[in-house]
């Protein structure tokens, strides 16, 4: 039943008040203004009849008197197949030119995860063409991980670059608080390599107003749902969830609610888990794999937002100088494929190259502090500047098979067969001869 109210009594920033009877959390609104001007708004807290709306579009041009009808609904997006290939704003509203997909059917936006008993332990490898990814933390269909880093590092290029060389069978970009210039390069990379037709784009830019920042993963995540449970599986790019939390932090500074570390919210941890948690791999059906940046500000991990998603995510990846760290990052679920799904001797390679790689760094380190250089030393530093070129080097798209044989290749290079601590039926296997 469609409730409709004519006075409001109070607005704060982008957030309205209202008396109001029988409303649900989550509920959707229009609020009309003066001029006949409708915007839509969603309850985000109840307080006896005091009702709190967050305004999409902005509280600019309301009154007291603007009328507001409750629609008994939560907020909705519609789906289809004809979504494909198209771009949307943070309220779901086409920006591509194109008309609105009105006939299809609308599905409810942020309802609860899939029941943990139900799901299906993870067992699938996602291949990215990306070495520090695919050799040393497998992406694991209905993964969730973020990419921890900082503002100038080239997150979303790498972002860019996993959507265009998954094998995923749907993208789905959802862009938070985007500059217009990142919004026009993943439209251009997703056209030029001939992904678009298979991509959905949820994109609000800095422009757009603040609240509706808080939508665009909901958004992203109802469609994944939809095609994950045809049967389709969904890798869903999110970029940057920080810009989600601090959006998050604004509208409880709005509500006078009493802040947590920082000023954000004391529900920061459930409001992002509830977004992670999507991540599944449906019984019988598709999946969804959440692959999402995560912006620490001044490089500092300990920062709420990074802090709580640690506890949510299976890991993570370090960018950091234009790279992936391979000490800081990690994927808790590739035990499940590395060496399963993938050649057999991946485990192998993945951690005697680390292993070394690490022991290159502590050359390194000496020889800065004034140590003598060895012929040891010598060929450790020969072998970090391989990795290096071969792996850390973001340019570098290479299939896993062939990241593997650069890895014998590389080692092969620098040590003999028993400097790099690997058994011997796996090396007259895999050593290059010769």
């Amino acid at each position: 039943m469609i409730k409709t109210y004519t006075r409001i009594t109070n607005i704060i920033g982008d957030i309205a008040e209202v008396r109001a009877n029988n409303v649900s959390y989550g509920e959707l609104a229009s609020i009309t203004n003066a001029n006949g001007e409708s915007s839509m708004a969603q309850v985000i807290r109840i307080e006896g009849d005091k009702v709190s709306l967050q305004v999409f579009a902005g509280a600019k041009g309301l009154s007291q008197n603007s009328r507001i009808r409750f629609l008994g609904r939560p907020m909705q997006v519609r789906y289809s197949d004809h979504m494909l290939g198209r771009i949307f704003n943070g309220s779901g509203v086409p920006i591509d030119g194109k008309p609105p997909l009105e006939h299809a059917p609308e599905i409810d936006v942020g309802g609860p995860s899939v029941n943990p008993v139900r799901r299906v332990i993870p067992r699938n490898f996602i291949e990215t063409r990306v070495p520090m990814i695919d050799v040393f933390n497998p992406l694991v269909e209905s993964q969730k991980l973020p990419i921890f880093s900082v503002p100038g590092e080239p997150y979303n290029e790498l972002l860019a670059r996993v959507g265009l060389q998954a094998k995923a069978d749907i993208i789905i970009l959802g862009g938070i608080g985007m500059k217009f210039d990142d919004y026009i390069f993943f439209r251009q990379t997703f056209e030029d390599g001939g992904v678009m037709d298979r991509t959905v784009m949820f994109v609000h830019t800095a422009a757009d107003p603040v609240v509706e920042r808080l939508l665009v993963p909901d958004l992203a995540l109802a469609a994944a749902e939809q095609f994950g449970v045809a049967g389709k599986r969904v890798l869903v790019l999110l970029t940057d969830l920080t810009a989600f939390a601090d959006a998050l932090k604004e509208i409880s500074v709005a509500m006078d609610q009493v802040p947590s570390n920082l000023g954000y919210p004391g529900s920061l941890y459930s409001d992002l888990a509830s977004r992670y948690e999507k991540a599944v791999d449906f019984q019988g059906a598709g999946s969804i794999t959440i692959l999402a940046v995560t912006t620490m500000p001044g490089g500092d991990v300990t920062h709420p937002v990074p802090d709580n998603t640690g506890y949510i995510t299976e890991g993570q990846y370090y960018l950091n100088g234009g790279v992936i760290n391979p000490f800081g990052s990690l994927s808790r679920l590739k035990q499940l494929v590395v060496g399963k799904v993938t050649r057999e001797d991946h485990p192998v390679v993945m951690n005697s190259m680390i292993r070394l790689f690490a022991k290159a760094k502590d050359v390194k380190r000496k020889i800065d502090m004034g140590f003598e250089k060895t012929a040891d030393d010598e060929r450790f530093l020969k072998y970090a500047d391989l990795f290096e070129e071969r792996f850390m080097d973001l340019g570098v798209d290479v299939p896993l098979d062939t990241a593997l044989d650069h890895g014998w290749k590389t080692m092969a290079e620098c040590f003999e067969p028993h400097e790099v601590g690997i058994k011997r039926d796996i090396l007259n296997q895999f050593w290059p001869k010769g």
